[in-house]
């Protein structure tokens, strides 16, 4: 028949913990002799003074490895993707609707582009990039030639951007109905748009529902170019100072003055029937104006 355990009291509970953290009879602090902590304490600083040594030497080679100029390992699209302003979109669609009888209205929308080309300002341009571009040809940079071990950029000046760029007329044509976009194609590190070195790539739109409403279409620079020199690009910390070519588009609104449109960067390396991505090498947008 099993017998039941005397039931400890609080002080007895107590004495038992003070003998157990100072045995005076065996000399033990702990369960272990001074001795013996010292041993234990210097084997655990030592592995853990391994262990970080370990860690550091992994991390000084995977950074040593790494370049700080451009990504090992790439995930994004192979083309670019393309971007229209003002930036008015929608919540599935990119829709540009303004009123040119609201002077807040259309003013919204010449706020929003020029603050888009703000950076693109021509005097700061010639501060920030000087250098003089051979036009027509890629700018391949080797070295770090630019000031600060930096690469050079080629300057993009607002004026550039001829009627559209809201230097002659600051509304951008929203106070009637030639509105101005601009089209901007994403930057990829090392991405050439062409194998052709006499071939740069250019904006091309086209209207996909409502022909009727618009009557011309111009392009800002001449023929939509997006010129050679500003390519390849080499990261923003080999050229902190690059910003990326634009293209100007202006439609001459008439009739029911709406429109569905596409725009599309042309070049034999820039793809645009991703049905995955709607925006890679081409951008579709609404553009209305009512009265």
């Amino acid at each position: 028949m099993a017998t039941l355990k005397e039931k400890r009291t609080c002080g007895q509970r107590c004495e038992d913990f003070g003998h157990f953290v100072w045995n005076s009879e065996n000399g033990t602090f702990m369960g272990r002799t001074p001795k013996k902590w010292v041993y234990i304490s210097l084997y655990y600083v030592a592995f853990y003074v391994i262990m970080t040594g370990l860690f550091s030497l992994a991390i000084w080679v995977l950074m040593y490895t790494l370049s700080p100029y451009s990504p090992d390992y790439h995930d994004r699209l192979q083309s670019p993707g393309v971007m229209v302003w003002p930036n008015t979109y929608g919540e599935e669609d990119v829709e540009i609707s303004y009123n040119t009888s609201d002077k807040a209205n259309w003013m919204k929308m010449s706020h929003i582009l020029h603050e888009f080309l703000e950076p693109y300002n021509d005097t700061k341009q010639l501060e920030c990039n000087s250098y003089n571009c051979t036009k027509g040809k890629y700018f391949f940079q080797n070295t770090f030639s630019a000031p600060h071990h930096t690469k050079w950029a080629c300057p993009f000046k607002q004026s550039m951007l001829g009627a559209c760029s809201g230097i002659e007329d600051p509304t951008f044509g929203y106070n009637c109905t030639m509105p101005c976009v601009i089209i901007k194609m994403n930057r990829i590190i090392n991405f050439l748009p062409s194998n052709h070195t006499d071939l740069p790539p250019y904006v091309n739109c086209t209207i996909l529902d409502g022909q009727d409403s618009v009557a011309k279409i111009e392009y800002f620079p001449d023929h939509g170019i997006m010129d050679l020199s500003y390519f390849p690009y080499y990261g923003n910390l080999a050229q902190p100072t690059y910003i990326n070519p634009l293209v100007a588009v202006r439609f001459s609104l008439v009739g029911e003055k709406q429109a569905k449109i596409q725009c599309r960067v042309v070049s034999d390396k820039i793809s645009y029937e991703n049905i995955h991505d709607p925006y890679e090498g081409k951008v579709i947008f609404y553009l209305k104006a009512v009265k």
